[in-house]
């Protein structure tokens, strides 16, 4: 069932409750007021006919009854009134020809209660007794008027309740349909959406600020798969120019090593130069590889508490030997106050693997190949910041040196071999551990990359 339907069932349903509840209390009210309205007439009736039985001298009258009979005959349909005297003889009675057999227990309850109203087969009746006159009235009758009222009522209420659930059901319907028009425009520009077409965007909706929600949260996922498409679409042709590069210079070298006559010396130049490209193309498959293998990365409960300032100095350590030139100082703002003040929840390896980047990065595009790392905590956050003297990012470059393959003007200036892709894996490997790494220019050519991290203090 679709959702236009269930709730126009459902706005249908709550309408044939209130339109049920509205009718049978209407039917019960009337019913209630018509049973106490013909009691008292019953009641009235009754007493009528006790006082003018009162005042006949001789009951036994003939003309007497004759002219009882003509009065009241008519008054109340099929109606039945008896006066008895308190040793529950017959007194008189309408009609003439009326059976009764009232048993003591009957006129006892009466007397003590002074009055009784009881339905037999819808006929009501009123008993009572007068204290003065020590008489018992017993009078009955059938409200035919009144039921016939009550029957009309039930069709009244009956039509009623079906016209008006006809209506609901019809204007419901229909304002479930003009409701979700905007919803069906919507759900047809989304249809049209293809991944040849993802710059285009829904049209917001006038007078429908949900619609208008739903529309500006679909065109900022539409720009966010945009911006992923393009990127992924540049991953591949960086990776593709990266790869087909070395392969075409090898395929050249080896060509003209196969056309030629090479002295050992050129052959051992080739063999090198051979080797210097097969180890970039090494490196390059390992680094998008762990690219590939951090995209997927979570952050995991399970993972130790780690010290992040020893996850820095093995990581600068490893880099002094693979550049015995550089320099690189490792310091503190403050002294903490706790050895767990530079616990982290993380992995180890990959923690060290970050600082290794951002400290090979540093001694390359270091002008004087020195390398500062300062290490502070701050509010809950351990920070590491790695500082650098050197040519600066542009605005530009800072903001997209963190993408994959991207590469900076200065790193371009300087004609340092590299792909980019270091960067991309420092920033997916902390964002699995809560982290982030920010960009910064303190002074005028000096470099720093801040690594925040949050503390795992217990």
């Amino acid at each position: 069932m679709s959702i236009k339907l269930r709730f126009a069932f459902i706005f249908s349903g709550f309408v044939a409750i209130m339109l049920a509840v509205s009718s049978i209390s209407i039917y019960v009210l009337y019913s209630n007021f018509r049973e106490a309205e013909f009691y008292s007439r019953v009641k009235s009736e009754g007493n009528i006919f006790h006082n003018y039985v009162n005042e006949i001298k001789d009951p036994k009258q003939a003309a007497m009854a004759k002219m009882l009979s003509g009065v009241y005959t008519n008054s109340v349909f099929d109606e039945k009134l008896v006066i008895l005297d308190s040793a529950g003889n017959v007194l008189n009675k309408l009609p003439e020809n009326l059976i009764t057999n009232y048993d003591q227990a009957f006129l006892r309850e009466i007397k003590f209660k002074k009055e009784i109203k009881f339905e037999t087969n819808k006929y009501q009746t009123v008993g009572t007794y007068n204290s003065r006159t020590k008489y018992f009235t017993i009078a009955s009758g059938y409200d035919l008027s009144g039921y016939r009222k009550l029957q009309n009522l039930e069709i009244i209420l009956a039509i009623v309740f079906l016209v008006g659930m006809i209506v609901a059901a019809f204007f419901s319907f229909f304002f479930v349909q003009q409701a979700f028009k905007p919803l069906l425009v919507l759900n047809k520009q989304i249809k049209r959406t293809t991944i040849s077409n993802l710059k285009d965007r829904l049209i917001v909706v006038d007078n429908f600020p949900e619609i208008n929600q739903i529309a500006n949260s679909y065109n900022a996922m539409l720009e966010r798969l945009s911006k992923a498409f393009e990127f992924q679409k540049s991953f591949v042709q960086h990776a593709s120019h990266e790869l087909r590069t070395p392969l075409t210079i090898m395929l050249s070298q080896t060509e003209s090593a196969i056309n030629k006559k090479m002295t050992e010396t050129e052959t051992h130049n080739l063999l090198v130069s051979l080797k210097e490209d097969e180890q970039g193309m090494i490196d390059l498959t390992n680094s998008l590889l762990l690219l590939s293998q951090y995209e997927q990365l979570g952050y995991q409960k399970d993972w130790p508490n780690t010290r992040v300032d020893e996850a820095v100095v093995e990581a600068a350590s490893q880099v002094m030997q693979m550049y015995p030139d550089a320099t690189i100082h490792i310091g503190f703002k403050e002294i903490p106050e706790s050895d767990e003040a530079f616990f982290v929840i993380g992995n180890e390896s990959l923690l060290r693997s970050v600082f290794i980047n951002l400290c090979k990065n540093a001694y390359l595009y270091a002008s004087d190949k020195k390398v500062e790392i300062m290490m502070y905590t701050s509010k809950g956050k351990i920070k590491v910041q790695v500082v650098n003297n050197g040519p600066t990012l542009s605005d530009d470059d800072s903001s997209k040196v963190m993408q994959p393959f991207y590469r900076g003007k200065n790193a371009l200036n300087a004609q340092t071999k590299g792909f980019g892709l270091g960067l991309s894996i420092v920033t997916r490997i902390l964002f699995a551990h809560h982290g982030l790494v920010e960009y910064d220019v303190p002074t005028p050519n000096t470099n720093r990359f801040t690594v925040i991290l949050p503390q795992a203090i217990k």
